[in-house]
């Protein structure tokens, strides 16, 4: 579900969003996840449908990695 922001609302996210993903956490967290996808896809294993989640170490559901195992985000 898309926020409903106002123009500027939308600008002002659209730079907090950026300035996070460009975080040193974050780009190294990308490029695992990146690394993990490619050695999978060589080795056949099938991941459509998955995202890696770094804290446990395997490929996971995406409803299941985003929604933090029930414990929510933060």
């Amino acid at each position: 579900m898309a926020y409903k922001l106002s123009k500027s609302g939308k600008v002002k996210k659209k730079k907090r969003d950026l300035k996070f993903a460009k975080t040193t956490r974050r780009t190294r967290m990308k490029a695992e996840n990146q690394k993990k996808r490619r050695a999978a896809k060589k080795k056949g294993i099938n991941i459509k449908g998955k995202d890696y989640d770094h804290t446990k170490k395997k490929f996971v559901s995406i409803k299941k990695n985003r929604g933090g195992f029930g414990k929510g985000t933060k």
